[in-house]
This record gives structure tokens, sequence and C-alpha cells, in this order.
């Protein structure tokens, strides 16, 4: 963690005696007010860097944050949201199958449709997750999506495929609909799951839609320059 930290962030001398550390809420010119909760050798409370967005907070508050995530190598900035490095998530192991069929979607009738469907199966949850050890349940796979079969659509396609085997499409749990723990929940990238209507608001049409789907793609940190790699 500590390796991590001093990767993305640039120490600074002299903070400014007004600004606060948006993570600890103290004054940067003050140590962190996780001084006590979180013990490193290599950086002391007291220091502050900078991240390449320009924003600052002490290094022990960052070190902290990304002790609390799942560990994977990147830091985002708690400011901007940009992220540094691959964000990867805790989504369970499974499978993302492709098919393509004439059928046009409401709002799409000039093309084709991409169906997505997700299988992904209970089991017990790995030390990334909420309760390691514990058993976590997976109601309502397979999943089925829709796209339309046109540019866009297709651009989507190759995105989603990148988040899902960086483990960002489901993650465990609680379902916001039913309330159940420790269970595989979708994970702030939005499907089209209707195919024929709206009722839900996770159908078509949607005229919005993909632009929408590419902003919360690239909030995870998968844009296209992940498709030139």
């Amino acid at each position: 963690p500590e390796a991590v930290v001093k990767k993305y962030l640039e120490e600074v001398k002299g903070a400014p005696a007004d600004e606060d550390c948006i993570i600890c809420m103290e004054k940067l010119s003050s140590p962190s007010g996780y001084g006590d909760a979180c013990e490193c050798s290599t950086i002391k409370p007291e220091m502050v860097g900078r991240l390449k967005c320009q924003h600052s907070f002490h290094m022990l508050c960052m070190l902290a944050m990304y002790s609390n995530g799942n560990k994977d190598g990147s830091l985002q900035c708690p400011s901007c949201k940009t992220i540094y490095g691959e964000k990867t998530g805790t989504q369970p192991k499974g499978r993302m199958e492709v098919s393509t069929f004439s059928q046009s979607l409401p709002g799409h009738g000039d093309c084709g449709t991409i169906q997505i469907v997700y299988h992904i199966s209970r089991g017990i949850q790995g030390p990334e997750h909420p309760n390691p050890g514990m058993p976590y349940t997976a109601r309502g796979f397979p999943r089925y999506c829709y796209l339309p079969d046109n540019e866009k659509g297709r651009k989507v396609l190759e995105l989603l495929k990148v988040a899902w085997k960086r483990r960002l499409i489901f993650t465990v749990g609680t379902s916001i609909t039913t309330g159940e723990s420790n269970t595989v929940v979708w994970n702030e990238i939005h499907h089209k799951t209707e195919m024929d209507t709206n009722r839900s608001g996770h159908g078509y049409p949607d005229p919005n839609y993909l632009d929408n789907v590419l902003v919360e793609l690239a909030a995870q940190g998968v844009t296209e320059d992940c498709l030139r790699q």
C-alpha cells in the first residue's frame, strides 16, 4: 500500500494553511486524522501529497483509504474521481456471452440487437468481499441485457467486455430492491434488461442511454483508451 500511495502522490512541502484534507477533514497544515488508526514507518502523519489532477491530501489519509479498499494497485482521487492505475472490482466468477439478432429495439429501428447474457452462480465470499468465508447468493441469473447493434452500441459492448474482465459489472453487497445482503448486485454500470418496453426504466426507447453508460464506464476507468491497448 505504501508503494502505491508514493507512486501516484508527489510529496509537497508547505501545505496551504487554510486548505482541508477532504478525507479526514483536518487542515493539511495539521497532521492526518488517521495518525492513530494507520501507522506507517515511511509515511508520517504530517506528510502531504498531490496527485496529477492537482488535488492534495494527507498521504497517510490516502494510505488509509487505499487499505480500506480492495487494494488492486489503483488510486482514485476522492475529489474529482480521476483514476490512477487500472481499477478492478470484486465481481464473483462467471461468464459473459454475446450474440446478435435482426429484431430491432424501440428507438433503434435502423439496426439489429446485441444480446448479452451474464452467468454467475452462488458461492463463497473471498477476502475482497464484505464477509469473507460466508456464502453469497446469485438471484436472477442468467441476466439478459440488450444494446442496439450500431456503431455506438458495439463500442459500449467492447467497453463492457473490458469492465467484465476487470470484475466491475457486479459486486457482492445488499440488494436495493429486496434488501437481501450477501448477494450479487449490479455495480454502478446500468444495463437495459427489457427489450420491448420501458415500463421499469430498464428498457428502450431511451435516447440518452448509450451516452450515459459511456460516462458510467469512464467513472470506473473504462474508456476508449482501453480498446487501443
